[in-house]
């Protein structure tokens, strides 16, 4: 998927889902779960793909030390603004989601949240996410990618659990349970997103 491109025809349904509550709710219940019996700070998290810093803001305002990448020029100039406009640190970063290490994104992250890059790339691009993942995060790490299944489609090109195991050698898929997420009715019956949430672990 070109990110750039959808960017500017106003297609970012990874943004847009703030505004869906149902999906809202259950990023809270996902992260309510990965902090429990724990204080914050909670560590270092990363936020993949982080657009205009929507989650990433709310990993902040949750306690956790947030790093966002993202590769499209405009999607970060609005993520600056947003970050300013909260008031948290956030730590933004133009560079490429398929080699973190040479972004210089840092490493020892505990959380790498996902909310529509994974499923938008190719087969090559994926095996480079998952590698570059593998590098940076800590020993104990937690993965929550958003997944569309895979078919035909505008734009997204979506992914099976085989293609996401097959991106995370020496990790295993604990759960995967639905998003919650929709798109409005007539976007819904073209797209199909049928989104769900992948949580990954080390072996």
């Amino acid at each position: 998927m070109n990110y750039r491109f959808a960017y500017a025809i106003g297609f970012h349904p990874w943004e847009d889902a703030a505004d869906d509550t149902p999906f809202v709710e259950k990023v809270a219940e996902l992260l309510d779960r990965e902090e429990q019996g724990r204080q914050p700070p909670y560590g270092q998290a990363l936020d993949l793909g982080c657009g205009s810093a929507i989650w990433g803001i709310q990993l902040a305002q949750r306690g956790w030390q947030v790093t966002g990448i993202d590769i499209v020029e405009k999607a970060l100039r609005r993520a600056h603004g947003r970050v300013r406009d909260a008031g948290v640190d956030m730590r933004l970063i133009h560079g490429d989601v398929t080699d973190l290490r040479a972004a210089s994104v840092g490493s020892g992250f505990l959380l790498v949240l996902d909310t529509g890059t994974f499923h938008g790339l190719t087969d090559p691009q994926r095996v480079a996410v998952g590698r570059e993942i593998d590098a940076v995060a800590a020993p104990d790490a937690t993965v929550l990618l958003t997944v569309w299944p895979r078919r035909r489609r505008p734009l997204i090109r979506g992914a099976n659990r085989d293609e996401v195991e097959a991106a995370f050698p020496g990790w295993r898929i604990t759960d995967v349970e639905p998003t919650f997420f929709h798109l409005p009715k007539p976007v819904e019956l073209v797209m199909q997103p049928d989104e769900h949430w992948y949580r990954l672990r080390r072996e």
